[in-house]
């Protein structure tokens, strides 16, 4: 199956916006949920957003996005899209979009998601 691909990732200052986009094939785009996850080195991997994407209900990472983040879809392009603002230097990451035949859990079980992307990477300076 073709991956995730992930794009929109770069650097920004702190405050700054960027929107995130993963597009799917329309294979993977029909699993359950597509999530946003992110990583950096020496830390775990952590989600951040998910979406059903049959339905459209939304899952945060509340305690990351605190109202910054924001996860939409559009289904005529099998594309999930992250808007970040107000970003911080602690979000610098490695952005990856996974597809999951389960449904979307705020606990974000990284296990539970057999599609991912390479990653787009965000960087935030101070």
């Amino acid at each position: 199956q073709i991956p995730p691909v992930e794009s929109g990732g770069g650097s920004v200052q702190a405050g700054g916006s960027l929107r995130l986009s993963c597009a799917a094939s329309g294979f993977t785009y029909r699993r359950k949920c597509v999530a946003w996850f992110r990583q950096t080195p020496g830390k775990e991997r952590e989600g951040v957003a998910g979406i059903h994407t049959n339905g459209g209900n939304t899952v945060y990472a509340d305690s990351i996005v605190k109202g910054r983040f924001t996860i939409s879809q559009d289904n005529t392009k099998n594309t999930v899209f992250l808007q970040m603002q107000n970003l911080k230097p602690e979000d610098t990451a490695l952005y990856v979009c996974a597809a999951s035949v389960s449904a979307c859990s705020g606990a974000f079980i990284a296990a539970d998601f057999g599609y991912w992307g390479q990653g787009t990477q965000v960087t935030v300076s101070s």
